[in-house]
Formats: C-alpha cells, sequence, structure tokens
C-alpha cells in the first residue's frame, strides 16, 4: 500500500473544520491590526535563502530540499517565509507606494527534519511582517498581534519571552567574548555545539542538549555589551509592552535559529503539551532589503506553527473538531422521485441551505441511517405521493416536529426549523 512519504500528514475531512477555523482568526485578527494577505510561490532559487538565513546555519546546511530544474537552476522549496516576502517587497517595489507594508501569510514549507510530535518535514505556518519601520512600536505591535492570536484561537497556558540581538557592532563584540568563553569550555559541548563554535557560536546558546546548557550556564550575555541604541530599543519595546498589560520574561540565551535577526527576538512559549516548547516567534530584520539590491528597509516579523498550535487545541479545545454537518437530507424512495428531489435540493441550495442527496439508490432505512450518521438537521422524504400531491414532510431531526409543507413555501420553513 502506497502511504504518505516520512514527515508529511494528510489533513482529513474530520480535521479540516480546525483548520478552516484557525485560518479564518488568523485573516481576522490580521485584518483587525490593518494586515493585508501575501502569497509566494512554494520555491525560490536557492540563493533567496541562503544569503539570508545564513549560510552555516541547520536550516541551510542540512534542512533545505534543494533541487536542480530542467534549466540547471538551484531551486528550494521554501523553509521559511520572510526571505520570500522580502524578495518580493524589493521585486515590486512594494514600499514605493506605501513606504509603511503591513503583510500577513499562511501556506506549507519544507524542512528535512527527524519528524517527531507537531513537527513534520512539510509543515505549515502562519506569520506577519512589518516593513519599513525601525521604531520599536513596530516591534510592540507584532507581538500585540500574536497575543491576539493566542488569545482568539482559545489558548490560555502561554508566556512571552524576549530578548536583544542588538546592532551589528554589538554582536560583532559580544561574539568574540562568547568565542573566548565558549573556547574554554569546548571539551564540555556536545560534538554538534563544538562544530557550531567556528561557524555560528550563538546558536550554542539556544542548544537543547543537556551538556551545553551547563557549558553555557556561565557564559555572558549580550546583555553586557548593549551600546546607547541597542539599549534604547530594547528598554522601550519592555515599557511599550508593559503599558499594553503584557507579561513577559527577559531571556538572555533567546537567540532565534536564523541569521538575519537583530534587536528585538521574541518567543510565545507553552507547557499545554507537557514540556516548554515554543509556539512562534520572531523578530526585528533591518539588513535583509540590501541582500536583495533594495535600499535599507528595517522590519520585524513573527512566524508559528499551525500543527503544534492545533495539537494542543485538540486538548484544550476539541469542540474545534467537530465536522461540520448538512442542514438537510433528502431521503428520496425511488429513482423515478429523484430529479423531483433534486429540483428541491437545488432550491434549498440557491437559499444557502447545505443540502445533501443519496446518489447510491439506499433504501429508506439506510438513507436514515445516513442522515443519523452526518448529523442532518432536517430531513424531507420524496416519493410518489410527495411528487404526485405537491405535499411534502420536513422532519426536524433534533426536536421531532413535522409539517407538510408545499414546494412554494419549503424555503421558509426549513430556515425556520434550523433556527429552532
Amino acid at each position: 500500500m502506497m502511504q504518505s512519504p516520512r514527515g508529511t500528514k494528510d489533513i482529513l475531512p474530520s480535521n479540516i473544520n480546525a483548520w478552516q477555523q484557525l485560518e479564518d482568526t488568523f485573516r481576522r485578527v490580521s485584518s483587525l491590526f490593518g494586515y493585508q494577505e501575501i502569497r509566494t510561490p512554494i520555491f525560490e532559487n536557492t540563493e533567496v535563502f541562503v544569503r539570508t538565513i545564513g549560510a552555516n546555519t541547520d536550516v541551510v546546511g542540512k534542512e533545505m530540499y534543494t533541487f536542480p530544474d530542467k534549466g540547471g537552476d538551484s531551486l528550494t522549496l521554501r523553509p521559511e517565509m520572510t526571505a520570500s516576502v522580502v524578495r518580493a517587497a524589493v521585486q515590486h517595489n512594494l514600499t514605493a507606494t506605501n513606504p509603511l507594508q503591513r503583510l500577513w501569510y499562511v501556506g506549507e514549507f519544507f524542512r528535512y527534519e527527524r519528524p517527531q510530535a507537531g513537527r513534520y518535514r512539510q509543515f505549515h505556518q502562519f506569520g506577519a511582517e512589518c516593513i519599513g519601520s525601525a521604531a520599536p512600536e513596530a516591534d510592540v505591535e507584532v507581538i500585540l498581534l500574536v497575543a491576539k492570536l493566542l488569545s482568539d484561537i482559545g489558548l490560555k497556558e502561554f508566556s512571552l519571552e524576549i530578548n536583544t540581538l542588538a546592532n551589528k557592532e554589538v554582536r560583532t563584540r559580544y561574539r568574540e567574548k562568547l568565542v573566548e568563553y565558549l573556547m574554554e569550555q569546548k571539551s564540555l559541548l556536545s560534538p554538534e555545539s563544538q562544530d557550531r563554535l567556528g561557524k555560528n557560536p550563538l546558536r550554542v546558546l539556544d542548544s537543547k542538549h543537556p551538556l551545553d546548557k551547563a557549558a553555557v550556564e556561565g557564559a555572558p550575555t549580550i546583555l553586557e555589551y548593549l551600546d546607547e541604541e541597542s539599549a534604547t530599543h530594547f528598554e522601550s519595546v519592555k515599557r511599550l509592552l508593559t503599558v499594553a498589560g503584557i507579561e513577559f520574561s527577559i531571556s538572555p540565551r533567546l537567540v532565534r535559529g536564523l541569521d538575519y535577526y537583530s534587536h528585538t527576538v521574541f518567543e510565545f512559549v507553552s507547557t499545554a503539551l507537557g514540556a516548554q516548547s515554543a509556539l512562534g516567534g520572531g523578530g526585528r530584520y533591518n539588513d535583509m532589503f540590501e541582500e536583495f539590491g533594495g535600499k535599507h528597509t528595517p522590519a520585524v516579523g513573527f512566524a508559528m506553527g499551525i500543527e503544534r498550535i492545533l495539537m494542543i487545541l485538540e486538548k484544550t479545545n476539541p469542540t474545534l473538531y467537530k465536522q461540520n454537518t448538512p442542514d438537510v437530507m433528502m431521503i428520496t424512495l425511488e429513482n423515478e422521485s429523484y430529479p423531483f428531489s433534486q429540483t428541491i435540493a437545488q432550491s434549498l441550495r440557491n437559499a444557502g441551505i447545505s443540502t445533501v442527496m443519496d446518489v447510491q439508490g439506499r433504501s429508506l432505512k439506510a438513507q436514515m441511517r445516513e442522515a443519523d450518521r452526518l448529523g442532518a438537521s432536517i430531513t424531507i422524504i420524496i416519493g410518489e405521493n410527495e411528487r404526485t400531491s405537491g405535499q411534502i414532510t420536513v422532519k426536524n431531526m433534533q426536536t421531532g416536529i413535522q409539517e407538510t409543507v408545499t414546494q412554494e413555501n419549503i424555503i421558509e420553513i426549513v430556515q425556520k426549523m434550523i433556527r429552532l
């Protein structure tokens, strides 16, 4: 039997309602903050991600799905969206018409990772980017958007962690001090972090390996090296979050996994699945536009994994997974009555009433069982008597109330029954 590739998952009708409700919430909350949807190709030229995410990151070095096309160009299935959004903004000169762009997206992404609970090789994310503002108010706006989103989808147990990665000059100085410290601890680090030491030492700080956690316990933090610009920006973010009533904790070892971040970085975490895990996060990236030949354009954004959110909601809000049910099930007693039954069904659908019909020629008993299985609110039985007399019996399956109606007033009666 053929199966889906490892690390992928079919989204079946029994689960699709939860996905649709989540996506509807994304759209609604984004609109409340003035964000507009953007869609980009599912694959990009490989250089889009190498130049922005960082050649020494795990994403680029180990996880990207990269392949040559028939023309010899190197293409990559997108592992994240920020680089694609910036590429599109530069290519189409979006900031020329409006210097401040508020954009949101939802879509599929691809990384060759070890599949585990809530983590797949094809996964889905929702995210947003605020492009064109270097002000701390933009950082806080994006964080408020995430907080509103998590609240509206029914998540109760989550917290916010923030840090700053400062500007380039500060990061360069801090990186030197961090490497000095880690070199003294090198023999205590995991093999993976020893390899990272010369390539991407900041990633050692957020390693989950027990050896690394112990080794970095006494490591210097970037907060010790902030210049006036970086300190002022971070203090403003903290002040604005406090004014907005958003609780947060400072996590000096939070660096995120991508090289393009500067200044504010943040993560929303939850213990709803047991061990603390990230629901989503993001940060500021002020230098990416220049990588695509654009002018210097500050920006800030976030992304969150939909699969992980749904894992929590399945435990805390199982009603989200309730399948949609039809309003009406047409019960047709013989083939000769099918055209008449179909005519009524079409008139109901045209009035916005969801209506299903039996298309297998089943018996009355089997059709009634199907109506019950589908959770239909109303059944309408059509046979020779109904077809010739024009008198049709409509039954509310929840209340047991029956009414005899005509073809002319059936829509009005069914609508009343649905509202009961």
